[in-house]
């Protein structure tokens, strides 16, 4: 295939060891960009050489992004073609196929399962794809096609909305590629039904990143008052009146995912015990702590206040504001969950802006648990980036 393939080549400089070691994306001031790269498509595929024009692998090309090529094969001879789609997407649903009993997962992680800026969930007999880099948003019909030959799935949804298409240069984009609809998709996970709306909802439908901490926290909530904020579709609440919880109640800005939320909540039997509460996260904190309320178990699991490096510094206050607000609704000897999605802020920057929040709410902690994504959502350890999900439980004093 190198031969039929334009060439890009690294700078004398750039650290092509990194490459070769497993790192996957090539930064635009690595690389020699010349008037014939930069008239590359996007959402090409290109032959990567180093500074001394040895080959280091097939790549795809996006002159319109930061990061310019993101390695698809180290083999300089690989094809990217159908036959190619369906070995990576087999690899990703043997792992699944592993771990899982049913078939409601994340199927493939992106760069963690090769099919960079690539996510695609199952939902039984359904699955959203979420094309985040141009070759995948121009291949998006032959990777439905894959994916309904490997899988058996008879619909595909494309979910093209989001901060990291925006980085790519593409456009918002969702349609049915296959099959169809007709409304919500019940979810099993953790002895919780979740209805997920693939065609309208949030990202594709449903987190499963925090299908291990869901569990967690369902441990720790049999008979207990149980608070879920920023709760989506019920993720924490769901689980924890699965486990036994006495009473939940689920906060978010989202109608229509409280709408959904108390959809599942009826399938499961458990609607008399679930409430909800729409409106902004901190004012219902501040509302609830006016109220008296206290609760034995809350969690809150924002969406990522840190989405760069350059936010980093309000999304820490902010991860710091949310643990300062919702110490004191947690009764004495209760837990208190903090989650961050936000890939910018790793483990231990997290963990000390959650335990100053704690601690300027008035209260003593303990740290029980520090959890991230199932292994549906496995980590490429040359890329952090695919280690974002940190979940920390304290069991709270004084």
């Amino acid at each position: 295939m190198t031969a039929e393939l334009p060439v890009i080549r690294l700078r004398p400089k750039a650290n092509a060891r990194a490459i070769r070691h497993g790192f996957p994306w090539i930064f635009v001031d690595e690389v020699v960009t010349d008037r014939r790269t930069r008239a590359i498509a996007p959402g090409s595929f290109a032959a990567l050489e180093d500074g001394e024009r040895r080959p280091l692998g097939v790549v795809t090309v996006n002159p319109n992004s930061k990061i310019i090529a993101r390695m698809m094969d180290a083999d300089p001879q690989a094809r990217v073609d159908a036959d190619w789609l369906k070995a990576r997407i087999s690899r990703a649903l043997a792992l699944r196929e592993d771990l899982f009993d049913a078939p409601f997962y994340r199927l493939v992680h992106a760069e963690a399962d090769g099919l960079p800026g690539t996510i695609i969930d199952r939902f039984g007999d359904a699955a959203v794809i979420q094309p985040n880099a141009a070759w995948a948003d121009r291949m998006a019909g032959d990777i439905a096609d894959a994916l309904r030959e490997v899988t058996g799935v008879a619909t595909v949804v494309l979910n093209g909305q989001g901060r990291a298409r925006g980085l790519e240069g593409l456009g918002e984009r969702s349609e049915i590629l296959a099959g169809s609809l007709s409304g919500p998709i019940p979810v099993p996970m953790n002895g919780a039904i979740y209805m997920a709306d693939l065609e309208h909802g949030q990202k594709t439908g449903l987190f499963y990143d925090q299908r291990p901490n869901h569990a967690f926290a369902q441990r720790l909530s049999k008979g207990a008052r149980v608070l879920d904020v920023f709760s989506h579709v019920g993720g924490f609440s769901l689980a924890a009146l699965a486990g036994g919880a006495a009473q939940a109640l689920a906060v978010d800005g989202s109608a229509a995912a409280l709408e959904l939320a108390r959809g599942g909540a009826e399938r499961m039997g458990v609607a008399d015990r679930f409430e909800t509460r729409q409106g902004d996260a901190f004012a219902a904190l501040e509302a609830l702590a006016q109220e008296g309320a206290r609760f034995e178990v809350v969690i809150c699991d924002p969406p990522a206040f840190a989405p760069s490096k350059q936010a980093l510094e309000a999304g820490l206050r902010a991860y710091e504001r949310i643990a300062r607000t919702a110490a004191p609704l947690v009764a004495p000897g209760g837990y208190l969950g903090l989650c961050s999605c936000s890939h910018a802020a790793d483990l231990t920057a997290f963990r000390n802006a959650s335990a100053r929040g704690i601690g300027r709410g008035g209260r003593r902690m303990q740290l029980l648990y520090s959890g991230q994504a199932g292994p549906d959502h496995p980590t490429l350890p040359q890329l952090a980036e695919t280690g974002y999900l940190k979940s920390l439980f304290f069991r709270l004093d004084g």
